[in-house]
């Protein structure tokens, strides 16, 4: 193996690389980082054709044996930052597979990660293809962009089929809407998100599905493959008020305890009232879920109802038709019950989600979609926290409500 260099060994051969060459000019296209990559390149297969014939350049081992050395073949590869023209090696009777640069490949390691990390950031085909071209002055066509980040969507099948764990203390379920192209026309379509918390109270993303609009009835079957996929026990579900909506959970899973967003319901509840008083609406709306116990919020719905009837009789009805499914978190100690009665931990997931889409007008195809979601989910879920600080005493307070629904 051959001695590693000293730093001042490897100083004195940069300065003899970097002699007569302009600053400015070193990262220009044939410039010195240009010609070193070939360079390095090509000496890189010269020592894989070595290796494969068993023998060294020039060496005599190699005159009149079984295959040798014949020329080479020029071979356009796109890298991580522009093209390179590289003479590749063969062998006279062509057993010789480069491993740097396989046989069809036209991509060097580091452009396809490229491509995708682009592509997560919510950028259009369209935009990946004149970014490389103004940058690295890389010319790749719309096809090539969209044959590599289709690479991912054997990932996200995997991914959305596998196996998940058999109780979750939270799920919390949300749509967001996104725009995409059928045909000449451009739609709404419904982005399902299903979220939950493990029993480590750590976020774990179930899936992603697109359906044509947000309805009970597609929500029934995405509960439903989470069953298939190994869920056995749901604790809480956290939904909006969705008309259907806890009736598609209780029929998969009929133990659970249905919450409806409090968030959801004060901004429906708001859509009745004048700018004027929205302010004022939203703040006695605050007092009902602020309340201790759900016998005192009772008592404040009971003064929101004789204030605000006369103008919003609408607001009292709709939260009394409610009234079971918006009180479950009273059950619980405070630092538990804003993890409950708000679907906050997905919302905060879709305003990730909406600073990628909202970098494209709409989408070809649901595929599309998944590709920019999935990517868009996994690079931001290394920044995830705890959605509770202290889970120990929640997994208590929780083990103390639900018993042995809770595995140890």
């Amino acid at each position: 193996m051959a001695e590693k260099k000293s730093k001042a060994e490897v100083d004195a051969l940069l300065d003899q690389l970097l002699e007569g060459h302009a600053p400015g000019s070193i990262f220009d296209p044939g410039g010195l980082i240009h010609d070193l990559t070939k360079r390095l390149a090509e000496r890189a297969l010269e020592a894989e054709l070595s290796a494969h014939l068993g023998y060294e350049k020039h060496a005599p081992e190699g005159r009149n044996g079984s295959n040798s050395r014949n020329g080479r073949s020029r071979k356009r590869i796109k890298t991580d930052t522009r093209e390179v023209d590289l003479e590749i090696p063969r062998d006279r009777d062509g057993s010789f597979e480069p491993q740097l640069v396989p046989k069809h490949t036209r991509r060097l390691p580091g452009f396809d990660e490229k491509v995708i990390a682009l592509y997560a950031r919510g950028l259009t085909t369209r935009d990946i293809q004149d970014g490389l071209k103004e940058i690295y002055h890389v010319d790749v066509s719309p096809s090539l962009i969209s044959s590599i980040t289709d690479s991912v969507l054997d990932e996200v099948r995997t991914w959305q089929a596998r196996p998940l764990e058999e109780v979750y203390p939270i799920l919390y379920l949300d749509a967001i809407h996104v725009k995409m192209r059928q045909g000449r026309q451009v739609k709404p379509v419904a982005v399902y998100v299903a979220l939950a918390l493990n029993l480590e109270g750590k976020k774990d993303l179930l899936g992603l599905w697109v359906g044509e609009s947000e309805g009970a009835k597609f929500w029934l079957g995405v509960l439903t493959e989470l069953r298939n996929r190994g869920v056995q026990d749901v604790l809480i579900a956290a939904i909006d008020g969705l008309k259907g909506f806890p009736e598609a959970v209780e029929a998969v899973f009929p133990k659970t305890q249905v919450q409806l967003c409090i968030v959801h319901m004060v901004r429906n509840s708001l859509r009745f009232v004048s700018w004027k008083y929205r302010q004022k609406v939203a703040a006695d709306l605050r007092e009902i879920y602020s309340a201790p116990t759900v016998e005192a919020a009772e008592v404040v719905l009971d003064r929101f109802e004789e204030k605000w009837d006369a103008e919003y009789p609408m607001i009292s009805k709709s939260w009394r038709r409610h009234w079971t499914n918006l009180t479950a978190f009273f059950e619980y100690p405070p630092e538990l019950r804003k993890v409950i009665y708000t679907t906050n931990a997905i919302e905060s997931i879709n305003a990730q989600l909406r600073k990628v889409i909202s970098k494209r007008g709409s989408f070809p195809s649901q595929d599309s979609i998944l590709k920019v979601m999935f990517l868009a989910m996994t690079r931001a879920s290394s920044r995830w926290t705890r959605s509770v600080k202290d889970w120990t005493a929640a997994l208590n307070q929780l083990m103390s409500n639900f018993g042995d629904r809770i595995p140890v």
